[in-house]
């Protein structure tokens, strides 16, 4: 092959160009957990706290039974654990379940806050 045929055939040839694709890693940043806590009184009966656990955490009865009793005896207990927004939602929920029917010295709902979990 001559010269000449060679760098027509060159030219004839397509040029392969490899791309090569930059992975791109995704992560999820998780967002730090926060404790939904609830405080205990004396203008909230039991029933009351029990019914609130099941119906605004979906915690079973012996769930809900368990941190009542943890409320009574320390004063508080870490109900829920969840990112802030929605520990946020659940904190509003439970000051909107307003007061004890079952009590006549209920003026209000149970003590709510939350607070960065460790």
């Amino acid at each position: 092959m001559s010269d000449e045929q060679g760098a027509a055939n060159a030219a004839a040839e397509p040029e392969v160009v490899v791309a090569v694709a930059e992975e791109q890693e995704t992560r999820t940043k998780k967002l730090p957990p926060f404790n939904v806590i609830i405080l205990n009184d004396e203008e909230h009966t039991f029933e009351y706290v029990i019914e609130l656990l099941i119906k605004l955490f979906r915690h079973p009865l012996p769930t809900a039974e368990a941190l009542t009793w943890a409320i009574h005896n320390r004063g508080r207990a870490v109900v829920y654990t969840t990112h802030k927004e929605k520990a946020e939602l659940k904190r509003e929920q439970v000051v909107s379940y307003g007061a004890d029917p079952r009590m006549k010295e209920s003026r209000g709902p149970l003590g709510c806050y939350i607070e960065p979990a460790e």
